[in-house]
């Protein structure tokens, strides 16, 4: 492990409580590497993120979150282009970043392991104004289901968002979307559009499945309206890819767009992140990940 310092930014709600239970633990098997670690807590999601960039400017060699999706979006903000890499303890509801990366989503202490073993990829990231995106970028049906699944508490894990699922789906309506995609510009009905750097998103939710978080390109998917009981009857399949058989999936790869539709709120990274209409554009090589 080369670093000799790492800022360790975490989030004590996140997982109903897992993420400030595993905290000691982790901090031990850091020090017991040999690795100075300067512990920081954020009140809410601003603070955390400040936190982030001014142990980056105070000159640590790595940054890791402990925490859900919401934290490693938080830092990829502090660290993206500053080339020094982010590790991944996740401790949150959905936890799609790590399962990309191929990281332990049970066991905080085996991921810290791979901090410590200091193994590092270079991933791309989406950039929508100042914020940047590791995951996906919902803007649909699956963003109102995000958004219901953050006020819920139970059940727990991926469970939570097949519950939101079925409570949004009593009044939703396809909807109405202009789309700029690498300056070709369409009009679309759709249950939604969703901008994947990765394949998932709620635990495990394959919507952009076979998008490639190096590639330089985004993945933006569409599914074209089809009737309540279809969308039932499909989504299970959504966890293991088998709706890009779906005659009405359609998978578009760009550099660049703009989506709008009117109503719509955006959620990235499991977090909101405001109204339509929204500029996305991918930045190859701006993070590295230990994985």
């Amino acid at each position: 492990m080369p670093a000799r310092e790492i800022a360790l930014l975490h989030n004590p709600a996140a997982g109903s409580g897992r993420g400030g239970s595993a905290l000691p633990a982790v901090v031990r098997r850091f020090r017991d590497a040999g690795i100075a670690v300067r512990v920081l807590t954020g009140r809410d999601a601003v603070e955390a993120a400040e936190l982030g960039r001014r142990a980056v400017l105070d000159g640590v060699e790595a940054l890791v979150v402990c925490g859900g999706d919401g934290m490693v979006g938080l830092g990829a903000r502090a660290l993206a282009g500053s080339g020094l890499p982010l590790g991944i303890i996740p401790t949150g509801t959905g936890n799609d970043a790590a399962r990309q990366f191929d990281l332990p989503r049970g066991d905080p202490l085996a991921a810290a392991d791979r901090v410590i073993a200091g193994r590092t990829r270079t991933i791309d990231l989406a950039r929508c104004g100042d914020r940047y995106i590791v995951t996906v970028l919902a803007a649909g049906f699956d963003a109102l289901v995000n958004e219901r699944a953050n006020t819920l508490t139970w059940p727990p894990g991926r469970l939570r968002y097949t519950r939101a699922l079925i409570q949004e789906l009593r009044a939703f309506e396809p909807l109405r979307y202009t789309l700029d995609l690498d300056g070709e510009v369409r009009e679309v009905e759709a249950m939604l559009v969703s901008v994947g750097n990765t394949e998932s998103l709620g635990g495990g939710i394959r919507l952009t499945h076979g998008a490639d978080p190096a590639d330089g390109l985004l993945d933006v998917v569409l599914i074209k309206p089809v009737s309540k009981a279809e969308l039932v009857r499909v989504y299970p399949s959504l966890f293991r890819g088998g709706h890009v058989r779906h005659p009405q999936y359609e998978r578009i790869r760009v550099r660049r767009l703009t989506l709008a539709a009117p109503g719509v709120v955006a959620y990235a990274d499991g977090e909101r992140v405001g109204r339509l209409p929204l500029s996305v554009e991918v930045v190859p090589g701006a993070l590295r990940v230990f994985a």
